[in-house]
């Protein structure tokens, strides 16, 4: 092969090589930050119970809300299966029961979940009180 021929395929063999290395070390960057999200169907399914951290979401159930000194316990449901989730610290405004819900945390075993961040869901209709008041609306 002539020298000119043998420098382009190290060259492009350079370039491939440190693309796979590049795909390879961002997604090993990012595998830390990948939180699954399951509903408590999923969770009573699961084989095993792992210390990975999770998400776990659905309904606040009616009536399951009770808030202590320095603890909110609340049960999650998904109308087929429920969790019952411990957190430490203040919730989001439209946390309620009857209404959508995200826990991040750990799941202690089939039935209990510890929660570090709760996320509260709205529906499409929602709007932010500050839109509403530049928009004029009530």
């Amino acid at each position: 092969m002539v020298k000119k021929v043998k420098l382009r395929i190290l060259f492009l063999l350079a370039i491939i090589l440190s693309a796979i290395l590049s795909v390879f070390l961002i997604l090993k960057s990012l595998e830390k930050d990948v939180v699954f999200f399951l509903s408590p169907t999923d969770v009573k399914v699961l084989k095993t119970i792992d210390t990975k951290k999770i998400r776990v979401g659905g309904m606040v159930k009616d009536k399951s809300i009770s808030i202590s000194s320095e603890k909110i316990n609340f049960v999650i449901t998904d109308f087929k299966n429920e969790i019952s989730v411990s957190y430490s610290g203040s919730v989001p405004n439209l946390f309620a029961e009857n209404k959508g819900v995200v826990a991040e945390g750990f799941l202690e075993d089939r039935n209990y979940f510890k929660a570090v961040k709760i996320l509260a869901k709205h529906d499409e209709n929602y709007m932010p009180p500050e839109v509403k008041e530049a928009l004029g609306e009530k």
